[in-house]
């Protein structure tokens, strides 16, 4: 080792860097500025690439190059102006200085050529005008020959342009050496000649209006003959057909609807929408003027009125605005000779057709505008204004034609009716029994007026504590409601069309209705845990808490994810159909109900709910004589055995064969009812029917989930077997077969799980194992992937380092180069301080100098 660095040190150095090509080889470095970078041992196929070093070059040519390039950035940091020389091959060593010149001057010239020549056309090409050539017309070379005033107006002749601009006098010897030869007469002055002139142009002029106005008058001449000659072929009758004519076209589809569209009318606009609180307060002031109308017919003040105060008459009256109660005309005949004019009739039939005319009145008086029926079936007590009026005129002049005796019976039977009729104007009720009060003794459609004039009489817009009274309203609605389902019959009628009523205020105002149905709800709720919790069972609810349920689902949106008021009704039917026991035919029919309720809730959603397919179940189980099936399995509320685990069996054929397919009424529900068995029997085979359309409603709405199979294979089983012996009437066994034609046509979503298959062991063998050997250092058994993976990571270490120190060598650079800078200032300033103190001071001592001079003289 010592030999090869006495060699290095003599001669070149191994690894020393080379000359530059083409050129000579650099002189041999210094030997104490050469690194060996030693190994401790020699590896066989290893190659050394890092063996010699020359740190002092490496480190001065990276000073060289951060001076170039990091210093100049430095120095040039506030400067926002760079010059950048764009001219062609400038920093390009491999063109010549002749061939940059020509290069240049040739892109000069087409930079210049492209900016000329840019709206240059073609000169091969010739342009035309109307046939004429562009270039004869620009050289003004055509004669304008026209008589038109319009077109020589501003123009002079050619002798008045001679007499005025050159050659007049030649005009004038001209025209005075004629007429000196002709006529010998004394030549004419200028001003005559001028004057002469003028009055030819004039001349000229009139003839030529002159010309224009006959032709005009011929014109308008030929038109006025053309016009009627027109008219006479337009009259022309058309050729027969039998003579050759031809026949006139008939116009197709499109000509008659363009002729129809022209006499169409036109749209009228129409008149403002009335916003929801003028409509509000329009119908209040309606309502408050009928029941003043109202008031005064029944203390009978409009007649004393008439008779107090009657209608003035004008002078210029006419009496022509009466109105005839009968008609008085006869029938006119002859018999032998002699007029014959039959008598009417008696009084009745005057009275029946008063009495129609009046019927006729009280109809046409009930009919209200479209958009104020706003009650249920279009019941609405607001008559128009037109018939108001003209029902009142009416009125008024009928009182006066009719007699004392007579005024006196209508004053008593006007009084009467206007005492049985409704009230217009009502106030919102301030309690349950306030309420009751108003709507009981009252038929459908007057309770309905009822509820409605509350609610337009009281409106939010009116006043300021309606929407309070309405919200109120609301609830006592709703407690009324469960009043008429209890009774005996439920007033199912009444209720339906109150659900109108209360979806209008649910709409006005849903937080205090959400909050009355979440009591009414929690209230029945709490009633079944209570029961729950005392004997440990509880039973159906009313028909009131199965209305509440039906009227959640009316009111608000069930396909809510989750909802304040749907919500805990999903959780209270959920608990009705766990909790409770079916123990007669009345909790079938309860259960049923809340069945069609549930599905009703998830029709749009789709929300699995397995209480619900735990029911029909069970209501199969129950209608099912034979229990052998293995395919299912019951769960609570019902039993495998017992006594009711048979409730809907029937065995009776007669009653299957005279069994009809009918709806279950809820009036039956409500109460219970002495039926006879072939009723009860028809009950049990209608609930069963209702069962199996539940069922295929149910594998309608869940035939989409990925388990569906699996959720009705227990039905599948019980339909299967109780269906096959073929001892039900048809249409039930119809309905079977339908619900499981219904499973078997939904798709296979999804496959059960099965266990993996795992390899089958191998037989242990004296194979021996080949390991490859890897490289020295790394980790052994790890794959290509993971030595490339590590291979990238130490490479990624490795310039990170690299980076990290080539910065810190920038930044060492940069302190050095302002510190230098400060060096700089510190000398300069110190310099100019110095030069300053010795100005300064050699001031001093010529003035002290001068001085001393001074002071000697």
């Amino acid at each position: 080792m010592g030999k090869a660095r006495s060699a290095g040190a003599r001669g070149k150095a191994p690894g020393a860097p080379a000359g530059p090509r083409g050129g000579r080889p650099r002189p041999n470095p210094n030997p104490f500025e050469v690194k060996v970078n030693r190994q401790k041992f020699q590896i066989l196929g290893r190659k050394t690439r890092h063996d010699v070093g020359l740190p002092g070059v490496s480190r001065a040519r990276a000073l060289q190059k951060r001076t170039q390039t990091l210093l100049k950035e430095y120095k040039e940091r506030d400067k926002s102006n760079v010059f950048k020389d764009k001219r062609f091959g400038e920093y390009s060593s491999d063109i010549s200085p002749e061939e940059k010149m020509l290069k240049r001057f040739a892109l000069e010239q087409q930079r210049q050529h492209e900016k000329k020549s840019i709206y240059n056309l073609n000169e091969d090409e010739e342009l035309t005008h109307y046939g004429q050539s562009l270039a004869d017309i620009e050289k003004h070379n055509d004669i304008v020959d026209s008589d038109s005033d319009a077109e020589d107006r501003g123009a002079l002749s050619a002798e008045l342009t001679a007499a005025h601009f050159g050659g007049g006098d030649g005009l004038l010897y001209k025209k005075t050496s004629q007429q000196q030869g002709e006529e010998g007469e004394k030549p004419k002055s200028r001003k005559e000649l001028i004057e002469e002139l003028i009055a030819k142009s004039k001349q000229e002029k009139r003839e030529r209006q002159a010309q224009r106005e006959d032709a005009l008058e011929l014109t308008e001449k030929l038109d006025q003959d053309w016009k009627e000659i027109q008219a006479l072929l337009a009259r022309k009758t058309p050729k027969p057909e039998g003579r050759g004519g031809k026949e006139k076209p008939q116009p197709d589809a499109y000509d008659v609807m363009v002729r129809e569209l022209g006499f169409e009318m036109k749209a009228q606009p129409s008149n403002r929408m009335k916003t929801k609180e003028e409509l509000a307060e329009e119908a209040q002031a309606r309502l408050r003027r009928l029941e003043a109308e109202r008031l005064r017919r029944m203390l009978g003040k409009d007649e004393d009125e008439h008779t107090k105060n009657p209608k003035h008459v004008s002078a210029d009256d006419l009496s022509d605005g009466f109105i005839l109660d009968k008609d008085d005309r006869r029938m006119l005949s002859y018999k032998d000779g002699k007029m014959n004019i039959e008598e009417e009739p008696g009084g009745e039939a005057s009275a029946s057709e008063s009495a129609e005319e009046e019927e006729e009145e009280e109809g046409s008086g009930e009919e209200g505008d479209p958009e104020e029926n706003d009650g249920p079936d279009g019941h609405s007590d607001l008559e128009s204004d037109v018939g108001s009026e003209d029902g009142g005129e009416r009125a008024e002049e009928d009182t006066c034609l009719v007699t004392g005796d007579t005024a006196i019976a209508d004053d008593g039977g006007a009084r009467e009716a206007a005492r049985t009729e409704l009230p217009y104007t009502l106030a919102a009720p301030e309690s349950y029994e306030e309420l009751k009060s108003l709507l009981s003794g009252k038929s459908v459609e007057e309770q309905l007026l009822v509820v409605e004039r509350i609610q337009k009489c009281s409106h939010p817009s009116l006043a300021v504590g309606n929407k309070a009274k309405l919200e109120k309203l609301f609830g006592f609605l709703l407690e009324y409601i469960g009043d008429l389902a209890t009774e005996d019959p439920p007033g199912l009628g009444i209720i339906d069309k109150l659900v109108v009523h209360l979806y209008n205020l649910c709409q006005m105002f849903p937080d205090s209705a959400s909050d009355s149905m979440k009591f009414v709800l929690r209230d029945a709720m709490h009633e079944m845990e209570a029961t729950v919790e005392s004997t440990g069972r509880a039973a159906f609810p009313g028909l009131d808490v199965l209305i509440y349920l039906k009227i959640v689902g009316m009111l608000f949106p069930t396909s809510d994810f989750r909802h304040p008021v749907v919500t805990p009704a999903l959780l209270c039917m959920s608990q009705l159909l766990t909790k409770c026991p079916v123990l007669s035919l009345r909790d079938v029919l309860k259960g049923l109900f809340v069945c069609c309720v549930f599905l009703d809730y998830v029709s749009l959603s789709q929300r699995f709910i397995p209480e619900l397919i735990n029911f029909l179940l069970g209501i199969l189980y129950i209608a099912t004589p034979k229990k052998q099936s293995q395919g299912y399995t019951l769960v609570h509320p019902f039993r495998a055995l017992g006594r009711n685990s048979e409730l809907l069996v029937v065995s009776d054929k007669e009653d299957m064969a005279t069994w009809q397919r009918r709806r279950l009424s809820l009036h039956w529900a409500a109460g219970p009812k002495a039926q006879t068995k072939t009723e009860a029997n028809h009950t049990r085979l209608s609930c069963l029917a209702v069962c199996l359309a539940l069922v295929e409603r149910c594998v309608r709405v869940y035939g989409a989930l990925p388990s569906f199979h699996d959720i009705v294979r227990p039905l599948r089983a019980l339909l299967t077997e109780h269906l096959a012996d073929g001892s039900h009437p048809r249409e039930l066994q119809e309905l079977g077969q339908s619900a499981l034609t219904e499973m078997e046509t939904q798709a296979q979503l999804c496959r059960p799980l099965v266990c993996e298959k795992s390899k089958p062991v191998p037989l242990k063998l004296f194979t021996p194992r080949l390991v490859r050997v890897l490289e020295f250092g790394r980790k052994q058994g790890s794959s290509k992937e993971e030595q490339e993976r590590k291979r990238l990571i130490h490479k990624h270490k490795r310039e990170f380092r690299g980076a990290v120190r080539e910065i810190r060598r920038d930044n060492q650079f940069l302190a050095r180069m302002q510190l230098s800078e400060i060096t700089e200032r510190d000398a300069e300033r110190k310099r100019k301080v110095k030069q300053l103190f010795n100005s300064l001071a050699t001031q001093e001592g010529e003035w002290k100098a001068l001085k001393r001079k001074k002071f000697k003289k």
